[in-house]
Parts: structure tokens; C-alpha cells; sequence
């Protein structure tokens, strides 16, 4: 429990710093072989302002208070790009020419010299469509998928809550007894392809033996290189089941963002389907128009030349986008947690998600926006880089380049580093939140690049059996109550694709609760306090786990 610190959740909102900041600043100078810091001597005050960095004489904690906008021009740069799909997706509709499906339907009419409609064509294509897609709609196939799908996505919730209550209590138990299924099911699936392939006589000569072999024996290589992982992190295990209990503890006591999250992405689908509306309507933007060909004329669709640019446009406006409300979910889920973290009691703070999702879409906006568009730069110059290592051209000038970009990346994704997750616990700007969680982490002898992925294996394994089981669940039951045959694989198939998402969405979820305690913790070694003891019964050892060979001194928690 915090020993210096008021609770906030009951008394009137605080700033972003102490009071008492004047004489203990932001990020102490840790003492060697200790925990945490000596408190700082008093000094007498210095006559005249002093020239060093201000935030250097303020101690973080959670911001209460009302927060400054940070960040604007981003925040205006991205509602000018939404503001301009918008529009032009507007004014694409209205403007829209009805007749780009029936070009087909027209001819060159040599005495107008133009093309001209054929109705009797366009009346036969119209019924050749409706019939088709009555005899799409009554196929049995179609029936049971959708069935499936439904039924998976219902049961997906109450899944997910059983297994964040499984990994709350259970997670030693469930981990070990999940972690031989991690090798048993793959190979499993391998060997059962083969057999049914080989006895299949359609599917063995789609598939010749030699190429049946290779299918089973690369999968195999897959599952050596999963035991492989297994064996080199097998004494991190023991820690990373603990970090996985306290995060699944913390995600427990917050069960409103299994609400907001998942509402979150369903509006961000919803803003995704009316811009793909535009994007359909914009393709009707044009003029059928006489083309001539060796002296024959026909008729074909020409585009307005604003369609092209509107194009990139929109796809670049729902890239940002898609990574702008990854990021505002990782800040809701960042305030949310700190929040708990920082109270006094193991109770919710009061309208603690609340206050999360106002300052993520109000005073943070802008550095959301902004750090949206470093991920989505990232991700767009590593796919550029990706592709021309495919092509593999020649040259040191092309080598020297794809290092320098690598480099880049990589110092980017260091700064992006937990810096929204700082930014929600102080609303802080961009910039700011990334140099000061570095020196943070940096003078508490804690790791800014790296806190514990094997966690984010473990939980995939997890999700993975979990699906698997589940997949099988289907075919059997498709099996019994369907005369669907081999294409009952492909359903169950769809079934798992489906619950391993949401699952893996879970996954997520609780990633970025793992990165918010780690920052909390950090922040509490700072202030030297302690208000999670069951925290700092796990993190504490995390420097001493990655590398026993560490030059970082043995710390042990002093409560």
C-alpha cells in the first residue's frame, strides 16, 4: 500500500505531481545492492531558477486532475484526412453513374456515335443474378457455417471469462498441463492429414507422395523448433506463470473492458464499413464511353481521374486509423489498470474506465494520432523493405540502405516502447512520455526493450490448444447431426479460425496489462513505495530472469 501518498479515489483530484516534489525529484539516482532508493537529502534551495530540465524536479504519479491537449497538430492532421474521406465518399455517391454495372449491356450506336443501353440484355443478366443467389442461399453448407460461426462467437465470451478465472487461480496448473498439448497437437494434425490423404484417393492424387512427405515432415521441423523454445526458456517458465497470475488478477478487478474493448473495435468495423461504402460508390464516378480498336468501336467504363487518388486516400486514412484505436485501446487499458494499481484498497476506482476513455479521446487524441502514425509508418517502410529483399537486387548501395532503415525501425519501436502506457498514467505528450519512461526504467536498472514475450508464447500455446479442442468439438458434433461430409473440415476449420482470434484479441488485452504493471511498478521503485505487494513479489525478479549474467546488482524487495 502507498505509505505517502493520499488515496485519490476518494479525496479531491491531485495533480500529475506531488506536492512535495521541490525536495524529491522525478527519477532518483538508485544505491547499489538496494531495492529502492535512499530518499533524497535535503538541501538548501538554490538562489535564482535553476537551468536543468523542469520535469527533473517532479515525482510521476497518476494524473486525476484535468489534463492539457497534447499533441494537437497530429490530431488535426488525422481529422483533416477523415474529414476529406468523408467528403469526397459524400460527394461519391451523389455523383455516382448507375450504369458502371451494365456496361456489358451497351453497344456503339453508329448513327448517335455513342454507346446506347440493350434492355433485353439487362433484364436476362438481373434474373440470372437473382437465381443464383437463391441457390447460394439454400445450400446446406451455407446453413451450417453460419450456424457455426454464430454459435462460436457466442460461446467465445463466456470462454474467454472462464479462462481469465482459470489463469487467476489456476495458472500453474492450467500452463503445465496445457504445455505438453503445445507438441501433441500439431503432430497429431500432421499424421492424421497424411492418413486420411494417403487413404483419400482424391486427395492423393491431388497431393503425390513425395509432396505428402514434405507437408508432414516440414510440420514436424515446426514442432522441433517449438520444443526448442520450450527447452531454452523452460527456468523462465516458473516467473512468467507468476506475471501471468498477477496480470490475469488485475484484468479480473477491471471486467468492464471486456465491454469497452471489444465496443471499441465494433465501432472502429462500423466507421471501416462507411468508408468501404465510399469506396464501392466511388468506383461508380465515371462515363461509359466509345473505345476503337482495328476500326471497331465497343463500349467500356472510363473512371474519373479523382477516383485513383480518393483510393489512396481512404486506404491511407484506415491504416492510421486501425493503428490509432490499437493504441487507444492500449491507453484505456493502461489508465484503467494504473488506476486500480495506484488505489489504496484492492477495490475498482470509481469510474475509473470512464476517465480512461475521456482522456484517450479528448486531452491524449493527439498523441494517439501520433503514435498510431509511428506504427503505421513502421509497418508500412518494413513491408517496403521486406518486399525489395524478396526481389534481392545487387549493390552495397541497396544493402547499406535496408541497415539504415532497419536501424531506424528499430529505434522507433525502442521509442513507442511503453510510452502510451505512460502517457495514460500522466497525459503526457509523445515525446515527453517517451524520454521520460526512459530514463525511468533506465535509472531503476529496468529493461526498456524487453519484459517478459515468453508470457505472450505461453498464452498463444494456450489459445491454441484451447481452439483445437474445440475445432474437434465441431467436427464431431457436424459429424453426427450433418450430412455435410468432407466439407465439415472446412467448417470446423472456420470455427477455429474464429474462436482463435478472439481468443488471441484476449491475449492481447492481457499483454498490454503485463506492460501497464511493469510501468506501475517502475513508478512505485521510483517514489519507493509499495502499493501492490503481490507486484513486487514477481516483477522484482524479472532483471535477475533474463540474464543471470547480468551486470545489474542482485536487489532484493525491502517492504
Amino acid at each position: 500500500m502507498g505509505s505517502t501518498e493520499e488515496d485519490t479515489t476518494t479525496s479531491k483530484p491531485t495533480s500529475l505531481y506531488d506536492a512535495a516534489s521541490s525536495t524529491q525529484p522525478l527519477l532518483f539516482k538508485p544505491t547499489t545492492g538496494s531495492a529502492y532508493p535512499s530518499p533524497p537529502i535535503e538541501e538548501p534551495p538554490q538562489s535564482g531558477p535553476s537551468e536543468s530540465d523542469p520535469t527533473q524536479s517532479l515525482q510521476i504519479s497518476f494524473n486525476y486532475g484535468p489534463r492539457p491537449f497534447k499533441d494537437l497538430p497530429f490530431l488535426i492532421l488525422f481529422l483533416l484526412f477523415v474529414l476529406c474521406t468523408f467528403a469526397f465518399g459524400i460527394f461519391s455517391i451523389f455523383h455516382r453513374n448507375d450504369n458502371y454495372s451494365n456496361v456489358s449491356a451497351f453497344t456503339y450506336d453508329s448513327n448517335s456515335t455513342s454507346c446506347v443501353q440493350d434492355t433485353s440484355f439487362l433484364s436476362s443478366q438481373l434474373w440470372v443474378s437473382e437465381t443464383s443467389f437463391f441457390a447460394l442461399s439454400s445450400s446446406s453448407l451455407w446453413t451450417y457455417l453460419v450456424w457455426t460461426l454464430v454459435i462460436t462467437l457466442v460461446l467465445s465470451v463466456p470462454i474467454c471469462l472462464l479462462l481469465l478465472l482459470l489463469l487467476k487461480h489456476y495458472t500453474k496448473q492450467i500452463v503445465y498441463v496445457l504445455l505438453p498439448f503445445f507438441i501433441i497437437m500439431p503432430v497429431f494434425f500432421d499424421v492424421y492429414w497424411f492418413v486420411a490423404c494417403t487413404l483419400s484417393s482424391s486427395c492423393s492424387d491431388a497431393f503425390p507422395l513425395v509432396y505428402r512427405i514434405l507437408v508432414l515432415v516440414f510440420i514436424l521441423l515446426i514442432v522441433g523448433v517449438i520444443v526448442w523454445i520450450i527447452v531454452a526458456n523452460w527456468h523462465r517458465i516458473e516467473l512468467t506463470v507468476r506475471i501471468i497470475g498477477v496480470a490475469s488478477d488485475a484484468l479480473s478487478r477491471n471486467l468492464g473492458l471486456f465491454l469497452v474493448i471489444p465496443l471499441l473495435t465494433v465501432g472502429l468495423l462500423a466507421y471501416y464499413a462507411s468508408i468501404v461504402v465510399f469506396l464501392v460508390f466511388s468506383r461508380f464516378n465515371g462515363k461509359i464511353v466509345a473505345k476503337e480498336s482495328n476500326g471497331e468501336y465497343t463500349c467500356v467504363w472510363k473512371q474519373d481521374s479523382w477516383v485513383p487518388a480518393y483510393f489512396t486516400l481512404a486506404i491511407l486514412t484506415m491504416l492510421w486509423s486501425l493503428t490509432s484505436m490499437v493504441e487507444a485501446q492500449v491507453y484505456v487499458t493502461s489508465g484503467t489498470i494504473a488506476q486500480w494499481y495506484f488505489s489504496k484498497d484492492d477495490t475498482k476506482p470509481h469510474r475509473s474506465i470512464r476517465r480512461s476513455l475521456r482522456n484517450a479521446f479528448g486531452p491524449s487524441s493527439g498523441t494517439i494520432c501520433l503514435s498510431g502514425l509511428l506504427v503505421f509508418v513502421v509497418r508500412v517502410v518494413r513491408a517496403a523493405v521486406d518486399s525489395a529483399r524478396e526481389e534481392d537486387v545487387p549493390g552495397i548501395v541497396n544493402l547499406v540502405l535496408r541497415c539504415c532503415v532497419n536501424a531506424l525501425m528499430s529505434a522507433i519501436d525502442f521509442l513507442n516502447k511503453f510510452t502510451i502506457n505512460f502517457a495514460a498514467i500522466t497525459g503526457e505528450a509523445y515525446c515527453t512520455s517517451a524520454r521520460m519512461t526512459y530514463e525511468l526504467l533506465r535509472r531503476n536498472l529496468l529493461s526498456a526493450v524487453f519484459v517478459e514475450t515468453v508470457s505472450t508464447r505461453l498464452l498463444a500455446g494456450v489459445i491454441f490448444v484451447l481452439s483445437s479442442v474445440y475445432a474437434i468439438a465441431v467436427c464431431a458434433i457436424l459429424k453426427g447431426v450433418s450430412d455435410l461430409g468432407v466439407n465439415m473440415y472446412t467448417v470446423a476449420a472456420l470455427a477455429w479460425v474464429l474462436l482463435i482470434l478472439v481468443l488471441g484479441f484476449f491475449v492481447h488485452v492481457l499483454d498490454n496489462v503485463i506492460d501497464t504493471v511493469y510501468i506501475c511498478y517502475a513508478i512505485d521503485k521510483d517514489r519507493g513505495e509499495v502499493y501492490k505487494h503481490e507486484v513486487h513479489d514477481v516483477y522484482f525478479q524479472l532483471p535477475i530472469s533474463r540474464n543471470s549474467r547480468s551486470s545489474y546488482p542482485s536487489r532484493t524487495l525491502d517492504v
